[in-house]
């Protein structure tokens, strides 16, 4: 699951942190990205494709045969869009950071949930179990801060403390002397796809704060390239990216690190595979 969220969100700037850091500074452009669809796919396929020998030919049942829209789901799936046509737009029209269209939406999302939190059902006698499902805050009112409160705060501050140690190190020259070492004597090529080995043991966002750090003079393609490896190079180990860490959280004992581990040698062949792609499709920015 963490290898496929990985290689699905390396081409495109909203679908890894990765992607959109390297937006954010301006190094590719919104469009440009899309070039690393074939070589995510790739990544994705060739594990998913051996995995799936392993994996029960069985569908488990849905505990759920009905499900309905809660009050207010529509909207939010809207706001949900333009949320995200903002970011881009604010981006590339007005030239202001991404996190200004981001937050426009969420100021937008919190004047909603006040409506809903306003105008739900406060009488219990008046409650309607026919509309019940189709009611958000029947009960308990709709809220927007109980939603950011119930986030993986252990997770966010596991990667705050990354990026200040990363940060420390730029800050007393070691990662120009990293840089000068990796991208001058063994070229940006090598470089890169060490890059990705480094995302699955240090985790793909630091590694990347740490290049983007670093600004080595590369081209569009090895900046893609970089884009591509320490996204999905993070998927072999299961600390190695955001979908990896928040997946151990969330299915504590189901996924661990070394029940991940047994399939990282699939997992890298489906890395090296999706570098000879991009090279193969891209060579032309290179």
């Amino acid at each position: 699951m963490s290898a496929a969220a990985n290689a699905g969100g390396a081409f495109s700037p909203f679908g890894d942190i990765t992607t959109l850091m390297v937006w954010q500074k301006g190094i590719i452009q919104f469009q440009e990205f899309f070039v690393l669809f074939i070589p995510s796919v790739v990544n994705w396929l060739v594990p998913a494709v051996i995995m799936s020998f392993a994996v029960p030919n069985k569908q488990p049942e849905s505990g759920i045969d009905d499900i309905k829209l809660k009050r207010g789901a529509l909207v939010i799936i809207g706001l949900f869009l333009w949320t995200i046509a903002t970011a881009v737009s604010f981006h590339n029209f007005l030239k202001l950071p991404p996190v200004a269209g981001m937050m426009a939406g969420l100021s937008l999302l919190k004047i909603f949930g006040y409506y809903l939190n306003k105008t739900h059902v406060k009488n219990r006698l008046t409650y309607d179990p026919v509309k019940a499902e189709q009611r958000i805050g029947q009960i308990v009112p709709f809220d927007i801060f109980a939603k950011v409160a119930r986030a993986e705060w252990d997770t966010l501050l596991f990667f705050y403390g990354i990026i200040l140690c990363v940060g420390g190190l730029g800050f007393m020259g070691y990662l120009g002397l990293a840089s000068n070492i990796m991208y001058l004597d063994l070229g940006p090529t090598t470089a890169n796809i060490i890059v990705g080995f480094l995302s699955a043991i240090v985790d793909n966002i630091p590694v990347m704060f740490a290049v983007l750090t670093m600004m080595p003079e590369m081209s569009q393609g090895q900046w893609l390239l970089v884009t591509l490896t320490a996204g999905v190079g993070g998927s072999m180990l299961s600390i190695g990216s955001a979908a990896g860490v928040a997946l151990m959280g969330q299915a504590r004992g189901k996924y661990t690190f070394f029940g991940h581990l047994k399939w990282s040698p699939v997992i890298a062949l489906g890395y090296v595979a999706s570098i000879y792609t991009h090279f193969l499709i891209n060579s032309s920015l290179m």
